[in-house]
């Protein structure tokens, strides 16, 4: 039997939204019990989405994708400098492994011409931040390059994708904002960054998965793709 995506995805968006809420009442207790449990529950949403169907590359790097965040998640929750760049690295990869995804089923070629925002972004966003990484610039230089990158792969790939990576690009911005410049006071963005980045998980895991379903394979036809695009 096939489950559908929707129902899949409910345990991801109940404890998402769990999670988001009991950071938002200052229950920590619960917050650390959810936030591991948060990419489990989304890469069991992927593997019942496409139950019956055959396991192929593009969903391999969605979960590997959605693996190497868990593993920053589970970095970040842990206090030091060492373990925030733990986390750094793990979400790194886990945007390369989305890059490539997206390059895989959204093809090669010219992205969005909206695309440029993430160019934009990219040059105000180190602008603001150089001065208060210290050791920190060239990861965060990297980081954001990347970052950058998937984003703009993304654009090729869904409208629903393309929102996901787009939330998650506002995700990591407000956290680097608030570890980074302590004198920027943004309200509730803990709350923000937490529901942010669930989003973004989620509309991207299910944007792929609406593309590949549509094409019946991994092969998500770059030709088809760039002529979607045009």
């Amino acid at each position: 039997m096939i489950i559908r995506p929707v129902p899949a995805f409910t345990p991801f968006i109940v404890v998402s939204l769990v999670q988001v809420i009991a950071i938002a009442a200052g229950a920590a207790a619960l917050v650390q019990v959810t936030k591991p449990l948060l990419m489990p529950a989304l890469a069991v949403a992927v593997l019942l989405a496409r139950l019956g169907k055959r396991f192929t590359l593009a969903v391999g790097l969605l979960l590997l994708a959605i693996g190497l965040s868990w593993a920053g998640d589970l970095a970040l929750m842990l206090p030091g400098d060492l373990w925030f760049v733990v986390g750094l690295g793990s979400f790194l990869l886990a945007h390369v492994a989305y890059l490539v995804l997206f390059v895989r089923i959204g093809g090669f070629g010219r992205p969005r011409a909206w695309a440029i925002v993430y160019a934009v972004w990219f040059v105000v966003f180190l602008a603001v931040l150089i001065p208060g990484l210290g050791s920190l610039v060239v990861p965060v230089v990297l980081y954001g390059l990347v970052l950058g990158a998937m984003a703009t792969a993304a654009t090729r790939v869904s409208a629903l994708v393309a929102a996901g990576a787009a939330v998650f690009v506002v995700s990591d911005s407000i956290l680097a904002l608030s570890r980074f410049l302590p004198a920027v006071v943004i309200p509730g963005h803990d709350v923000l960054t937490m529901l942010t980045y669930c989003v973004g998980q989620g509309l991207i895991a299910a944007g792929v998965l609406a593309v590949i379903g549509r094409a019946g394979s991994e092969e998500a036809r770059p030709e088809s793709s760039r002529a979607r695009a045009a």
